[in-house]
């Protein structure tokens, strides 16, 4: 039963590495540069996950460790609002910005995991960073129905709770039995609502982006491709 517990979850981690390198993809060449590598960047994290699930070499749990810590602190709370907010604000930073952002984003996630006095707190801080997180998705949504995307906005929505559930659950909640359930354990369930936000988002933020184009001939439509 763990086996397959075990495969379960490398296939989940498997749909979110994909996910992540094929919207980070489609953000690259559109030259958005921040989800782009964000997005790769999660898509690293779940393939090492994968492989570790697989061999279990202890380096490579350090590693995904270090992975999750970027993420939840800084990756996408930090640099995934300023991604977004290319869309709902015009922001378009350097490369230099970019770069720099990074390189403090990686810093802090470095602390974060060395800093033994720290680590009582880093729960709470984790809870705390996606909420704000969740706050400008909350906005990001709000935005989508100005421009008449209920649909984006529905699949939004979604991703909003399911996420926000997961980040107060992941690190204060133990679901009982959860060790030997093979569909239904958290981790499984976490990796494919992260690889669910990933794809309803990038939908949601090229329709934001269509409708602000006065020389899209698709804006305000509700198209749920691109």
């Amino acid at each position: 039963m763990d086996l397959v517990r075990n495969h379960l979850i490398c296939f989940a981690s498997f749909v979110l590495a994909v996910s992540g390198a094929t919207y980070g993809t489609k953000f690259l060449k559109k030259r958005n540069y921040l989800l782009a590598a964000e997005w790769l960047i999660i898509s690293l994290s779940a393939t090492n996950l994968a492989v570790y699930l697989l061999i279990e070499w202890p380096p490579l749990y350090h590693v995904a460790h270090f992975f999750d810590a970027f993420t939840r602190a800084f990756g996408v709370p930090v640099i995934g609002v300023l991604g977004f907010m290319t869309v709902t604000h015009g922001y378009k930073p350097s490369v230099r910005q970019d770069v720099a952002l990074f390189a403090l984003a990686f810093g802090g996630a470095a602390v974060l995991e060395t800093v033994g006095s720290i680590a009582p707190a880093l729960p709470y801080f984790y809870v705390v960073t996606w909420t704000c997180f969740s706050i400008y998705v909350a906005y990001f949504v709000k935005r989508l129905l100005g421009v008449g995307e209920k649909f984006h906005a529905m699949t939004t929505t979604v991703a909003l709770v399911t996420s926000q559930v997961i980040a107060c659950v992941y690190d204060f909640y133990k679901i009982p039995g959860d060790e030997h359930n093979v569909l239904f354990n958290f981790f499984f369930m976490a990796l494919l609502t992260w690889a669910y936000f990933i794809v309803a988002t990038y939908y949601a933020y090229c329709a934001l982006e269509r409708a602000q184009d006065p020389m899209s001939g698709y804006a305000r439509q509700g198209s749920v491709l691109t």
